[in-house]
């Protein structure tokens, strides 16, 4: 095992120039604070062997089904909501909460589904507006404007602008979980938040302003209620609201012209100041002079000490990478080194101890929280949206450290956790993403279906992770087919990427600049490529074959710094990047303070990780893996519309067999059937 040293620096050479401001912490720290942003949505489109065909199906099928069972459109195949449906006579709809809401119904004792439901219904929106970016579609735009209709009628109904219909149908007296009230059940802020968050993408997919003047009235009266004092002293149970208010606060900030438009009194600085509020205040839970004292959740909602002191991620683990992904944000865009040194901690302690091989978070079921260093069980919970909640965490730290380590764990959720969260029909999912399972399946829907939203809130912004830029640099994170507009340097430049990755490693750029240009392109490495199968060896693995890279047919020696290799030239039209990644499989092996799998190996190739599954694999618990598997790569079209398998040979009782292993994210598709990650010895 090697001990590492936590050193965030910037490496200038004449091949890798970043720009950027730096500032000297206490503790000896180099934060560079300079935005790497995303290329607009509008600008990227994929075209994509692997990623394309499941695109289709999320934006043709799985966003109307995520919306139609929001509305009571499903047939329950889970025994509690199948018990649900016997009793009440009918499924959950979520929309029929705003209706009545609408009507000026409250405390009525019923709403229907979880008091989050708004929120899940907003966050829905939020991935649909994303998707009509990517693919324009007049049909799910008239859906979602007659659904805004509605919840703009239930904001309506409240004379101060408060809209959360679990509270206002069951109890009125509590907003904010106060006067006897609970906001870790009631989810008042969250659903604030996402209702925010979901209004800026609707806007900036549509032009319309509708849902985000919903979304201002909301804010105005968070931001006139809830703050210091003699304001209420509130934060959020569940965060989000943290990052969805600061957007807020930037898109008026950037757009001062936006305010004249909505016609809504708007002081975007209020914005900015409840979000340092909501952040700054956890662990502080009273006033000074001891008045104002607050109900605190503890690590729960990361609310156990301050945040600046917070040195590990603690607690329900969708909560607590929400939260990191806001603290960084804050932190890249202010400068702020106490924002910073946080955010590093969490996602340090995250990546280092508590990370699982599939990119899963979230050790404990219950709390749904992280376990303690190295516990990382193969039976653990692994929730879809706490993965999901720290690939958004990722992104976001590269975004502000220009580190291609954090696009290499934001990879590895989105090909493997992420991914086994939907089956290939795009219409069943799973809410748990455990390692090994003996007889899960997945559901048709769920008494608390958080995850299908989430889902599609990542898959939509997916398009703007595949490229980054600063003003000298575009950076290549993601290897996915596509072609993207990047303006830099007051100019056009065209980028085309053609690649058959993850199943193969070859990946050609075609660079296209409207006039020769000279300026950096940024191309990630990934850790495994390398050998460096997490950045702080938490598993290991060995690659045989090299990375190789070329520009127009000639070498470039490949010694990336902070994950990338940078190339500095004057750009023309035809030029060419080749990128050649080992994606032969490979075994992994966990660090030996991981006792939970000690001893066992998991298969990977590329940035998939692969799992046994029983249709293929009789007797899959006494299989073992003993000596030289001799693993080989085959793609077959008839399983999960189309994958690479392994196959090789291991013990079956001391008897050699022949095995079969698919990727982790295939499973369930065929059937019920026991699988398993970690193979032992």
């Amino acid at each position: 095992m090697r001990i590492h040293t936590r050193i965030i620096t910037r490496l200038f050479t004449p091949a890798l120039v970043f720009t950027g401001l730096l500032c000297f912490a206490q503790n000896k720290e180099v934060i560079n604070t300079r935005q790497i942003k995303p290329v607009p949505l509008s600008a990227v489109k994929i075209n994509d062997g692997f990623w394309s065909p499941k695109l289709k199906v999320w934006h043709s099928k799985t966003i109307y089904d995520v919306l139609d069972k929001l509305e009571g459109k499903y047939e329950p195949d889970l025994d509690d909501m199948i018990k649900e449906k016997a009793e009440r006579g009918r499924t959950r709809n979520a929309f029929l909460n705003f209706d009545l809401v609408a009507q000026g119904k409250k405390a009525i004792g019923s709403s229907d589904g979880p008091p989050w439901y708004d929120g899940l219904v907003y966050e829905t929106l939020r991935g649909g507006a994303d998707l009509l970016v990517s693919y324009p579609d007049a049909t799910l735009e008239k859906k979602m404007d007659a659904y805004i209709d509605r919840i703009a009628a239930a904001q309506n109904a409240d004379p101060e602008g408060y809209i959360n219909t679990y509270t206002t149908l069951n109890r009125p007296t509590q907003r904010w979980g106060l006067n006897g009230g609970d906001d870790r059940w009631q989810h008042d802020v969250y659903n604030a938040g996402m209702l925010v968050e979901a209004g800026i993408h609707y806007y900036n997919a549509t032009g319309k302003t509708k849902l985000l003047g919903v979304a201002v009235k909301m804010a105005n009266y968070v931001t006139k209620v809830m703050g210091d004092a003699p304001k209420l002293n509130v934060i959020p149970a569940h965060a989000g609201p943290e990052e969805a208010f600061f957007k807020l606060y930037v898109l008026f900030k950037t757009q001062p012209k936006l305010k004249k438009k909505l016609g809504i009194p708007i002081k975007e600085d209020d914005y900015d100041a409840i979000v340092k509020y909501w952040i700054e205040k956890r662990g502080v839970f009273a006033d000074a002079d001891g008045s104002r004292k607050r109900q605190s959740f503890g690590s729960y909602n990361q609310d156990h000490i301050p945040v600046f002191e917070q040195k590990t991620i603690e607690g329900h683990a969708v909560r607590a990478t929400l939260l990191g992904t806001a603290i960084a944000e804050v932190g890249g865009y202010k400068n702020d080194q106490r924002y910073l040194n946080t955010a590093n901690h969490y996602w340090d302690n995250m990546i280092s101890k508590r990370m699982f091989i599939t990119g899963g978070e979230g050790a404990i079921a219950d709390d749904e929280k992280f376990g303690a260093d190295y516990f990382l069980p193969e039976s653990a919970y692994l929730e879809t949206c706490a993965s999901i909640g720290s690939a958004f965490f990722s992104q976001q730290m590269n975004a502000v450290f220009a580190d291609g380590k954090y696009m290499d764990e934001f990879e590895r959720v989105i090909y493997n956790n992420m991914l086994s969260s939907v089956a290939a029909d795009g219409q069943h999912y799973h809410y748990e993403n455990p390692l090994i399972s003996k007889d899960r399946k997945r559901w048709n829907w769920h008494g608390c279906p958080c995850c299908p939203p989430m889902f599609l809130k990542m898959i939509g912004a997916l398009p703007k992770y595949i490229y980054g830029q600063d003003e000298s640099t575009i950076f290549v994170n993601l290897f996915v087919g596509s072609d993207a507009k990047v303006n830099l340097k007051n100019t056009d430049v065209v980028i085309k990427q053609v690649t058959a990755y993850p199943w193969k490693g070859g990946i050609k750029i075609n660079i296209d600049p409207a006039k020769s240009t000279a300026f950096n392109i940024a191309v990630r490495i990934p850790g495994w490529a390398m050998g460096n199968e997490n950045p702080f060896d938490l598993y290991h693995s060995h690659v045989k074959e090299q990375v190789s890279l070329k520009v127009n047919g000639h070498a470039v020696e490949v010694k990336p710094v902070n994950g990338y290799i940078s190339i500095n030239r004057k750009w023309k039209k035809g030029d060419i990047i080749e990128l050649n990644l080992p994606v032969e499989p490979r075994l992994v092996v966990p660090n030996d303070l991981v006792k939970t799998i000690n001893g066992k190996t998991a298969i990977a190739a590329g940035p998939i990780v692969y799992a046994l599954e029983g249709v293929d694999n009789a007797g899959i618990d006494a299989i073992h893996l003993t000596g030289d598997p001799k693993l080989m790569a085959q793609y077959k079209s008839d399983i999960a519309n189309g994958v690479n398998v392994i196959s090789g040979k291991m013990t079956d009782n001391r008897k050699e067999v022949n095995f079969t292993a698919i990727p982790f994210y295939a499973i369930g598709n065929r059937g019920v059937y026991p699988y398993k990650v970690w193979i032992a010895k």
